[in-house]
């Protein structure tokens, strides 16, 4: 199963709609945004995915943003989120909280830990937990970036979006 991983979008409506055709085109069965899409405007721009996704610390207006998953028919939790899919255990938390994000690799209980935050792509086992960041969609001022994630051989492609 290929999935989609994206965080960090910041209102970037040309690069979330790159990111959605690339998702699309790769057929991938889900994608999981890791927060900071920041304003409701943006939400509509991913229907047509199986998008579920969690809350980051720039987001705005939560129950607007809860209103715009729930009309594309996508899944928005609060701050973490774990999804079992095949045969991995997966966490997905924002990273605001160093600590939180640190504990999370190292417990053990999961076999892929999905953050955003730092807006720096990271792929990398600590201990047995595959550790990913997709990078910032958005880009600021560096490369705009998603990635896949292949369940089967826990393979992890990024993808620019410039």
């Amino acid at each position: 199963m290929l999935i989609g991983l994206i965080a960090d979008t910041h209102d970037h409506v040309p690069h979330i709609k790159k990111a959605v055709e690339v998702f699309k085109d790769r057929e991938v069965e889900l994608v999981l945004h890791a927060g900071d899409y920041c304003s409701p405007f943006t939400i509509p721009h991913f229907e047509g995915l199986n998008l579920k996704g969690i809350l980051g610390n720039n987001d705005g207006d939560k129950y607007l943003l809860m209103d715009k998953f729930e009309s594309i028919g996508a899944e928005l939790e609060g701050e973490f989120m774990e999804v079992e899919t095949g045969n991995l255990h997966i966490a997905v938390y924002h990273g605001t909280y160093q600590p939180i994000t640190k504990a999370l690799h190292k417990s053990g209980i999961y076999d892929v830990v999905i953050t955003g935050h730092t807006h720096t792509i990271a792929n990398q086992m600590i201990g047995t937990t595959l550790a990913i960041n997709p990078g910032s969609a958005h880009g600021f001022e560096g490369d705009a970036t998603i990635a896949l994630l292949d369940t089967e051989t826990k393979r992890v492609e990024f993808v620019d979006l410039n």
